[in-house]
């Protein structure tokens, strides 16, 4: 079975750090001073071109949306007014509707309750004149009934009799004894 090479951490001749001449080029000190100049001058090109074109940029686009935000801002003001002077025109012309609602149920109610009352007289008119009648015939009645029970208490006073003495009295003693019952 073949093992696997181990390294000592020394590099062979011609391996990596061989190839680059010995260590991390900005911590060598012969690139020091071309590193410094190539950083002055790529700040410099970033400052202008931060200063001349980015800046300016978003400078305007900062001030297009404050612009944009105000003039939103005042259309929803004036949007709110709007729908301020809506809302109280809807609640007059509600209240306005309701007054006249309410005048109109009110004129409902008194016609409604006028009627009524004149088909209630009417009722009670017809009724009374059916009561009238209706007592006349009870009279009626009533006097022709009690003009039929003095005859037949008469005769059931003299089937009493009979039943009780076997004897029949006389229809006119039976009528004479049931008047004088009757008057006391």
């Amino acid at each position: 079975m073949a093992t696997p090479a181990t390294t000592t951490g020394t590099t062979a001749p011609g391996g990596a750090d061989a190839a680059h001449g010995g260590g991390f080029p900005p911590f060598q000190g012969e690139t020091f001073a071309s590193q410094l100049l190539w950083l002055a001058i790529t700040f410099g090109f970033l400052y202008w071109l931060t200063a001349k074109v980015i800046a300016p940029r978003l400078s305007g686009i900062l001030e297009d949306r404050a612009n944009k935000i105000g003039n939103d801002l005042d259309d929803a003001a004036a949007m709110k007014a709007k729908a301020e002077e809506a809302g109280q025109a809807y609640e007059k012309s509600l209240a306005e509707a309701r007054a006249k609602s309410q005048a109109i149920a009110q004129e409902t109610r008194e016609k409604v309750s006028a009627d009524s009352a004149l088909r209630r007289k009417k009722v009670e008119a017809d009724l009374a004149a059916k009561l009238a009648e209706a007592e006349a015939q009870i009279v009626t009645m009533k006097t022709g009934a009690m003009s039929n029970v003095g005859a037949i208490a008469a005769e059931a006073a003299a089937a009493i009799v009979d039943r009780l003495t076997g004897i029949a009295p006389a229809p006119a003693d039976a009528a004479k004894a049931v008047k004088t019952a009757m008057k006391g």
